[in-house]
């Protein structure tokens, strides 16, 4: 068993379906978080609060727009800081 020839070599396997399916399920999961939490924050201040639904609606809609600004993918060429 010791010494068995292998067929692979590393380094040399096209993984550009891996990559995009690992990209999908990132971004699937960001996006899916952002709206999720907005939605369960928009029912919490709604129902549970004297807020109502004008202003769970506009917590919830600020909190949209501020995650959108803070997630959205960088161009390329930015320097991560």
């Amino acid at each position: 068993m010791a010494g068995a020839a292998h067929d692979h070599t590393r380094g040399k396997m096209d993984i550009a379906e891996q990559v995009s399916t690992f990209a999908l399920f990132n971004n699937m999961t960001k996006w899916g978080s952002l709206y999720i939490g907005s939605l369960l924050l928009l029912l919490t201040l709604w129902f549970c609060t004297a807020a109502g639904f004008m202003g769970a609606a506009v917590t919830a809609v600020v909190v949209i727009t501020l995650g959108t600004l803070l997630l959205r993918d960088k161009p390329q060429g930015a320097a991560a800081h």
